[in-house]
């Protein structure tokens, strides 16, 4: 198959920062075997092309404009341009997230006829107004992502949380989470029975991420606990206000904020970690649950993304904004070697099924589905 993947970035050329591990793994897979352009919509500045894990990467770079719909034509003039430049058509094109990437992705795919996939992996079907985050604000943004859905042959979300705000629109959208690369993450389940007690939290520092409310848990924990440490990775797209927090709340010296980091970097913490700890507002899925889950971590986190559905074997599962529920449930799986080891195990049975090979056999099926029928029952794209 010739595979059209239009993404918003996390394809850098090195492979190692600005990438979504995830969707890395995923194309190396798709590449061994088809043919794999990759089109970048907001990786590079400027226009440029290279070859990635087999794949071809097209970076379209940034294209000025006045207005967003002005911004929209010029990305959907230069996809079809580059769609068009190859020697052969495409047999698929799939858009990783709905928004942005995916209007572009069912637009093409309507005036092309090529079959489009649309994955949900962001915050498109949600809106959180104390901190105006989602796709779902306004009435012309849930009107154009509802179109995309739609308009798309065949739609995928990464946990049943984000499947069920799917159900009116796209009643046969498929779970397909995006799984971890099992040769990077491997770990024992075992770990030490003895403090220091290791948590480690891995994401973009923002406030759908809640941070707050994690260090207000950590500082429970350290009431009851004085040998706890929290090791956080992530871009720091808030400055130093966390780390504000987590002075004031007096806790700094049990927290270190370790900033972005590349993979490789991040895995030796997962390996000695006691638990992942998730304090997220939203998670579509949570790929970074599913990195620590495969090297042996389990997670206790809020009850969203695939925390919803592992939980009550293969994590634990708290509601949003509730650091004492959070801090108790921390405390009572630390306090608990044996659950904690059993949900270790069942975390990276679940992880390991769930892996980035069964993750590109699946999209595969998927991809021959939408070829061999042309239109979904529920799309108008044909």
């Amino acid at each position: 198959m010739k595979i059209g993947l239009i993404v918003p970035g996390g394809v850098d050329r090195s492979a190692r920062v600005r990438v979504i591990p995830v969707l890395l793994a995923l194309i190396e897979r798709l590449a061994r075997r088809h043919q794999v352009v990759v089109i970048a919509l907001h990786q590079e500045p400027e226009a440029c092309e290279y070859p990635l894990l087999g794949a071809h990467v097209i970076n379209l770079g940034l294209m000025p404009a006045r207005t967003r719909f002005g911004r929209y034509a010029s990305q959907l003039q230069r996809v079809i341009s580059v769609l068009r430049s190859t020697d052969s058509r495409f047999d698929v094109l799939h858009a990783f997230w709905a928004q942005g990437p995916g209007t572009v992705a069912v637009t093409v795919g309507t005036l092309l006829r090529i079959p489009v996939v649309v994955s949900i992996g962001g915050g498109e079907l949600v809106w959180l107004p104390e901190i105006r985050y989602g796709g779902q604000r306004g009435r012309l943004a849930r009107t154009n992502l509802w179109m995309a859905l739609r308009m798309a042959n065949a739609v995928s979300a990464g946990s049943t949380y984000a499947l069920r705000p799917l159900a009116e629109v796209r009643r046969d959208a498929v779970w397909l989470p995006l799984g971890v690369d099992p040769r990077i993450f491997r770990g024992s389940t075992r770990r030490s029975s003895k403090p220091p007690w290791r948590l480690v939290h891995v994401g973009s520092v923002n406030e759908v991420k809640d941070h707050a409310t994690l260090l207000q848990a950590m500082r429970l924990i350290l009431e009851a606990r004085a040998q706890v440490e929290l090791d956080c990775f992530g871009v720091e797209i808030l400055g130093d206000h966390v780390q504000t927090i987590a002075r004031e709340l007096g806790i700094g010296r049990h927290v270190r904020f370790h900033g972005f980091r590349p993979v490789e970097d991040i895995v030796p913490f997962y390996r000695r970690a006691h638990l992942y700890v998730q304090s997220s507002l939203h998670e579509s899925m949570g790929a970074a649950v599913l990195e620590a889950a495969a090297a042996g971590v389990p997670t206790v986190g809020t009850n969203v993304g695939v925390v919803s559905e592992m939980a009550p074997n293969a994590a634990v599962a708290v509601p949003v904004r509730d650091p004492y529920a959070l801090a108790k449930t921390i405390l009572e799986v630390l306090d608990h070697p044996d659950r904690r080891e059993c949900l270790a195990s069942s975390a990276q049975n679940f992880a390991q099924t769930y892996d980035a090979d069964w993750t590109a056999s699946q999209i595969e099926a998927m991809y021959r589905g939408v070829i061999r029928n042309g239109c979904s029952t529920e799309s108008s794209n044909c």
